[in-house]
């Protein structure tokens, strides 16, 4: 638009565009000096920030705080730490009763292992003691009962052998299955080698009446002898 006109539509009323106003500049921002350590890394963090890596350094996590005292929450912990202990003590109560109840089972084996040795030792020492030392008589007739062994047992003497025997002079020793007839010296050795061997054994000194099998004419019925 020149002059001109200019003038012209001024004369006419019309009035000049309003200029836009300019904002003051912030001189003291533009003129403020660089802060010493600007863009060096971690100077931003000030005090502030060194006390921080002091406490946490890299690799490590700061504790978990809860949201009233900012302090770890250590209840928690030690609600967890109480749990894990009661645990423990269980499982160890459980090993140490499977401990002693595998000792007491190796020691009950141990026990039985070792009574056995001394029985079959006994057993041994027992059939040297009776070698060529038995009196039966293969043609004794006389069957002369017992109990043994929760059973009723027998053996076949002469007439003079069941009165020795009766009195106590003579005794019956269980070996191998097979029942021998000794003298009572032989049958005090045998007792005392191995007990359980002396199958009949006589106290002179009894009453008759408690040994009704003492008398041959007493018979016992087959199907009752093993």
């Amino acid at each position: 638009m020149t002059d001109s006109l200019r003038d012209q539509l001024l004369g006419l009323g019309f009035k000049p565009a309003p200029r836009p106003e300019r904002k003051p500049e912030n001189k003291r921002a533009g003129n403020r000096p660089p802060h010493h350590g600007a863009g060096k890394p971690g100077a931003q963090a000030g005090k502030h920030g060194k006390a921080d890596d002091a406490r946490t350094r890299p690799g490590q996590s700061r504790p978990a705080r809860d949201g009233r005292s900012g302090r770890p929450d250590q209840a928690a912990g030690q609600r967890r730490g109480g749990k894990s202990r009661e645990d423990i003590d269980l499982a160890k109560a459980y090993a140490i009763r499977a401990q002693r109840e595998k000792d007491e089972r190796i020691e009950a084996e141990r026990q039985k292992q070792e009574q056995a040795r001394l029985r079959r030792e006994a057993k041994a020492r027992l059939e040297l003691l009776l070698k060529d030392q038995a009196l039966n008589d293969p043609a004794a007739e006389i069957a002369r009962h017992f109990p043994y062994g929760g059973k009723i047992k027998r053996i076949y003497v002469t007439e003079t052998q069941l009165k020795a025997l009766n009195a106590g002079e003579l005794g019956v020793v269980q070996q191998n299955g097979r029942y021998l007839l000794v003298s009572a010296a032989m049958l005090a050795q045998a007792e005392a080698i191995f007990e359980p061997s002396v199958a009949l054994k006589i106290d002179p000194d009894a009453p008759v009446q408690d040994d009704p099998y003492a008398d041959p004419q007493y018979q016992v019925p087959d199907d009752l002898i093993w």
